[in-house]
């Protein structure tokens, strides 16, 4: 009786609805594989400047990595190409998914581009121990 005269039925009915919406949006999705951790000053600085041109069929990438003495002071081992090209349903997100890696000192990546439709490329720079840097400018090239 004295629990009744505190909760009415519409009062439980208002709790757990809003107990239930709250259920919806505690998921916070796909979790990202772990990185190491970073101290101020040890990170790789992202590549800058990415350009692309295409002659015939053969699509080459390039772009430009200086170290920043004072926020990225680690130098990479590699740079890390990544492509996405936009899926065939409307709405649909692309993903990118990498499409080649280049050793250090390198800053040109080369391909064949055999079919038509725009792709997406961006550049990561990749240190010992498997610190990465900030993607570049995500490109867009047309294939031929």
């Amino acid at each position: 009786m004295m629990v009744r005269r505190y909760f009415s039925s519409s009062g439980v009915m208002i709790l757990l609805s809003l107990m239930l919406g709250l259920a919806f949006v505690s998921g916070c999705g796909k979790k990202a594989p772990p990185r190491a951790p970073e101290k101020p000053g040890q990170a790789v600085a992202a590549p800058a400047d990415p350009a692309a041109r295409i002659s015939g069929s053969q699509l080459t990438l390039t772009w430009t990595h200086a170290v920043d003495p004072k926020h990225a002071t680690l130098v990479p081992r590699y740079f890390e190409v990544s492509m996405a090209i936009v899926p065939n349903c409307e709405g649909c997100p692309f993903v990118f998914r990498p499409a080649g890696q280049v050793a250090m000192p390198g800053t040109m990546f080369q391909m064949q581009m055999d079919a038509p439709g725009p792709r997406y490329f961006r550049i990561q720079a990749v240190g010992d121990h498997d610190v990465r840097s900030e993607y570049s400018r995500t490109i867009v090239v047309e294939g031929p």
